[in-house]
């Protein structure tokens, strides 16, 4: 790829990413979103964050396993445990790595 084709590359991405994120803000209060749609855009960031963590948490070595050997899925049980009796997400993030690094470092 030539220096020419790599600028065209980042500039028309530039160009797609502004677009994008910019017509929101453009249209302004113009433009309504349905209730429906307003509801089920609270979970994205949920939805998300589990799309990035889960495959992590479920894979050991480069494989996948639900084994009690994998100390990352481990600790993202201690960390979910904790968060659903404490609702305190410092201290899910606390445990969560006391516990990974505990297994760790045992193992």
């Amino acid at each position: 790829m030539s220096h020419v084709e790599t600028w065209v590359a980042i500039v028309g991405m530039t160009v797609v990413t502004v677009l994008s994120r910019a017509l929101f803000l453009m249209a302004g209060e113009r433009v309504t979103v349905p209730d429906r749609i307003q509801r089920a855009l609270r979970y994205a960031p949920a939805a998300a964050l589990a799309a990035i963590i889960l495959p992590d948490l479920l894979t050991f070595e480069g494989h996948f396993t639900i084994a009690p050997g994998n100390d990352k899925l481990m600790a993202g049980i201690a960390a979910t445990l904790c968060y659903v009796f404490t609702k305190r997400m410092v201290g899910m993030i606390v445990v969560g790595m006391a516990v990974y690094t505990a297994l760790r470092l045992l193992g």
